[in-house]
């Protein structure tokens, strides 16, 4: 049976931050056999998981969220410099919901001017409620590649409402991708973000260059489903 599609979108991940060199070997090595799009990891383990060849986003501003442009050029730039393509930066969340949107965006900023490849920025949507379509269309305007749901950190997590509005923010948008993160654990899960992905920008737009799901388990299963 061939991989299911979701297999190739992955961004095989590991956010513990207390990982070993073995444990970051082993996600490499799997995520080079099996084909995902990436592996996602903190920033200091960056430099080894770039050492196996695959293509690596290292998380910034993570998981908090903070008001500090400073930080977010900083670890950017470190990541990039170790071998990351990809950042995935924390917006200020609080602080959107707050009221300041321009001190949020100067993080956003900070990470894009830093970042030469890809950028995705985490809305942690589940905390935005309605509020996500706006950030996510603020996050594009201000140069983000990607619109990410969650850090995984933080409930709630990744959901099919907050997917919907921020494919339709990529698609008015005219350009960018999407990233489902934060609790897309089954092969529904997976298959419900690629449906809406579908419906509202095409049955050819989902490639690893428009569209990631966020998972350390859903490879397991997914392969386990098609065995």
């Amino acid at each position: 049976m061939p991989p299911h599609r979701a297999s190739a979108l992955l961004d095989l991940t590991t956010l513990t931050g207390q990982e070993t060199d073995e444990e970051i070997d082993a996600l490499c090595e799997r995520a080079a056999r099996h084909g995902v799009a990436a592996v996602c990891v903190y920033g200091r383990y960056v430099a080894r998981a770039a050492g196996h060849g695959v293509r690596v986003a290292a998380v910034a501003n993570f998981p908090e969220g903070d008001l500090d442009a400073d930080r977010a050029a900083r670890e950017s730039a470190a990541a990039v410099d170790a071998g990351a393509q990809e950042v995935d930066v924390v917006l200020p969340w609080r602080a959107w919901l707050d009221g300041d949107s321009a001190g949020a965006l100067q993080v956003v900023e900070a990470a894009r001017n830093a970042t030469p490849g890809t950028l995705k920025v985490i809305l942690e949507s589940g905390r935005l409620g309605d509020r996500v379509r706006e950030a996510a269309d603020a996050a594009l305007a201000g140069g983000a590649d990607f619109v990410k749901t969650s850090t995984g950190k933080v409930g709630p997590g990744a959901s099919p409402e907050a997917a919907r509005a921020m494919l339709e923010a990529v698609r008015d948008h005219g350009s960018g991708g999407f990233k489902a993160s934060g609790g897309v654990r089954t092969r529904e899960h997976a298959e419900a973000y690629l449906a809406i992905a579908d419906e509202l920008l095409g049955p050819d737009w989902a490639t690893p260059q428009t569209f990631r799901i966020g998972a350390s388990s859903l490879l397991d299963v997914l392969l386990d489903e098609d065995a």
